[in-house]
């Protein structure tokens, strides 16, 4: 495998066993990034990632993590940096759903979705900062959704657990800008995962009614936006959200 623009650089993908964080696991490790996956549940996919990465020459390790878990949070890093030495990109992309109207949602249900979707990036974010402030140099790309910004009926754990991801990132950006660390977040709309694929008919037309550009977007849509925010070229882009949703959220 010839040089690439991230040699010598090791990212962290959470929840990269499927769909987006497979995309930009791949993506990365194209790059020349050594890659270091977790997965919740799906051993086996997450493996067959690895095997993907592994394939384009890059280094790949598999592991286990509950981002809702500090303890877990912390072994993680160490096994990074028994692998590679340490983290200098982090994609926080671990997420679930539990949809369900507001009168209906359960204690345990809104819980989760914050547990997992926003104390997890927070959790994860400040795991990795120590080495990258001594590095002076890093990247933290958090992937949060549209529904952050628009909302979404029947999403309001969901949507206020992305909101939170996008104040995070604005402020997490402001406090390690001098020392050479960027943090941004991507937004995508509606895209064509394992997460999407229980809506019904009327749930779908419903949604690309409302897309300008007419169609739900592939995983590896979302990807290059992330690779791109964890080079060189993006070195003086940070605090910033990027909406990569066919035109669903204009404003």
């Amino acid at each position: 495998m010839s040089a690439g623009p991230l040699d010598g650089k090791t990212a962290l993908i959470t929840g990269a066993a499927r769909g987006i964080g497979r995309a930009i696991a791949l993506d990365l490790g194209r790059l020349g990034a050594n890659v270091f996956i977790t997965y919740r549940g799906s051993e086996a996919q997450a493996n067959g990632v690895a095997d993907e990465v592994r394939a384009l020459g890059a280094e790949c390790r598999v592991s286990q993590l509950d981002v809702r878990s500090s303890e877990d949070v912390d072994r993680i890093l160490v096994e990074v940096k028994d692998a590679f030495g340490g983290v200098n990109i982090l994609v926080n992309n671990a997420g679930l759903t539990a949809d369900t109207l507001v009168m209906r949602m359960s204690e345990q249900q809104f819980d989760n979705v914050i547990a997992t979707n926003l104390r997890g990036t927070f959790l994860m974010s400040k795991a990795v900062l120590r080495d990258m402030l001594r590095a002076r140099w890093g990247r933290i790309i958090n992937i949060t959704s549209v529904v952050g910004v628009a909302g979404n009926p029947g999403q309001a754990n969901y949507a206020a657990s992305k909101a939170g991801i996008i104040g995070f990132t604005k402020s997490l950006a402001l406090e390690v800008a001098s020392r050479g660390i960027t943090v941004n977040a991507i937004a995508p709309g509606f895209v064509l995962t394992e997460m999407t694929s229980g809506l019904t008919d009327e749930q779908k037309e419903f949604i690309l009614s409302r897309i300008p550009l007419g169609r739900y977007a592939e995983a590896e849509e979302i990807s290059p936006i992330v690779a791109f925010l964890a080079g060189d070229g993006a070195a003086y882009i940070t605090g910033q959200t990027y909406n990569v949703d066919g035109g669903l959220v204009t404003a």
